[in-house]
């Protein structure tokens, strides 16, 4: 079982038992993302995934790796190690998972959780629009987001998502 996840530069051919994870499309770029795996029995091994590497993060409730890259956003079953099913096109431009084991993802404008399958979104309503939103870390269980106010550039806007009850509130302003 997939334990730990995290994105890597090409790696040496050889150096890792490698997995391809390609989908048949005439639209598919041809840049590749390589991430490393690492099973519960510590043995580590890489796949490749269509697209520029975005981010990757790995949920035990719900046994999966969401893999974010330019071309797809992917999910594999963390046990069989198989895709299971992928989204074309993504908007999204990052991804978390909190330690409830859901997963949150961000477009430029708005957050999602996703729960069991990329069909089960929820939108998290935030205080202000946002614009340019990007993830901090996690910090208490609670986590870090930057953004700038939507159509006030000058606003620059910290918040903080909290991972047990998914609300977003505002801490911080910065008006330039």
């Amino acid at each position: 079982m997939i334990i730990k996840a995290e994105v890597i530069n090409q790696p040496q051919s050889g150096e890792c038992k490698e997995r391809i994870y390609d989908i048949s499309s005439l639209w598919n770029s041809q840049n590749w993302t390589w991430i490393k795996f690492t099973n519960d029995d510590l043995t580590e091994w890489c796949g490749n995934f269509r697209g520029s590497p975005r981010d990757v993060s790995v949920s035990k409730k719900y046994n999966s790796v969401l893999v974010l890259t330019s071309d797809y956003l992917y999910r594999l079953d963390s046990v069989s190690e198989k895709l299971v099913e992928y989204e074309s096109q993504p908007q999204y431009q990052i991804l978390t998972v909190t330690t409830l084991g859901d997963f949150i993802l961000a477009d430029y404008y708005s957050i999602e959780i996703i729960k069991s399958t990329l069909e089960d979104k929820i939108s998290v309503d935030s205080p202000i629009k946002m614009d340019t939103i990007k993830f901090q870390g996690w910090y208490n269980n609670k986590l870090a987001i930057t953004c700038d106010e939507f159509l006030n550039w000058d606003n620059h806007v910290e918040l903080e998502l909290d991972g047990d009850t998914l609300d977003i509130t505002l801490k911080v302003t910065n008006k330039f």
